[in-house]
């Protein structure tokens, strides 16, 4: 079993992190994936993310550089690629090609990787979340068998870990709902300053709690914020 975490490797996921939870845009978490991509997998030169955009319709979102998104279109205009298969439910999660020179399950691609860039091996990745497909990560090697058992290993946890990471972005984007709330619902800025004197927390985290048991008990925050309103008046009373 290959080691998987090296101090770079935790010291990226740590840096990925960090860009989720500053609030950054999905674009910004994009092009993490992107260059982690390169900088963790093994014989990884260039890296792509694509996402489903309803339908068969899917984008990239995201790309190391111009010779992966390159890639990327020619993979589109020809509708075949490891990519397209890894978001298609009907194949398997993960396609490798280690070395274009040998043959690959994608022709037409390959020959024009081969003609108009100095990538020799390719491979997709499935991204999935709350169990549904959503895109797929591809990764480029300009060396012929460069992408390897391990590089397969490393990609498999690093498309995991943006699964989660996409999933937090969207909680970020929850947590920026609420604050535009503040403007323009009292009861839910009350509900903030309650929790932060309660718990002796910030108001991010206070945002955090109304937001999770709004999801939890499938009622609106406004509500949420108004029933601890209440009770804490009961308390008092």
């Amino acid at each position: 079993m290959p080691t998987l975490f090296p101090s770079e490797l935790l010291n990226t996921f740590r840096a990925m992190a960090e860009i989720v939870y500053s609030g950054e845009s999905y674009d910004s978490v994009y092009d993490a994936v992107c260059r982690s991509a390169v900088q963790l997998v093994d014989g990884c030169d260039h890296a792509s993310l694509m996402l489903r955009r309803g339908g068969d319709r899917v984008d990239t979102v995201a790309a190391s550089d111009e010779v992966a998104a390159r890639i990327d279109e020619l993979e589109k205009q020809l509708g075949e690629g490891p990519c397209l298969d890894a978001i298609d439910e009907d194949e398997p999660d993960q396609h490798i090609c280690p070395d274009l020179s040998e043959g690959s399950k994608w022709p037409q691609l390959a020959g024009r990787i081969m003609e108009e860039t100095e990538v020799r091996g390719m491979a997709g990745f499935r991204l999935r979340q709350g169990g549904m497909r959503v895109g797929a990560l591809n990764v480029f090697s300009d060396t012929p068998g460069a992408l390897t058992g391990d590089s397969l290993d490393q990609a498999i946890m690093l498309t995991a870990f943006a699964s989660v990471t996409f999933a937090a972005v969207e909680r970020g984007e929850e947590a920026s709902t609420l604050r535009r709330g503040l403007e323009s619902n009292r009861e839910i800025g009350k509900a903030v300053g309650l929790l932060m004197a309660l718990h002796d927390i910030d108001d991010d985290r206070a945002f955090e709690m109304l937001a999770k048991v709004s999801q939890e008990m499938n009622v609106k925050v406004a509500e949420v914020a108004a029933q601890v309103v209440a009770h804490h008046r009961r308390k008092e009373s």
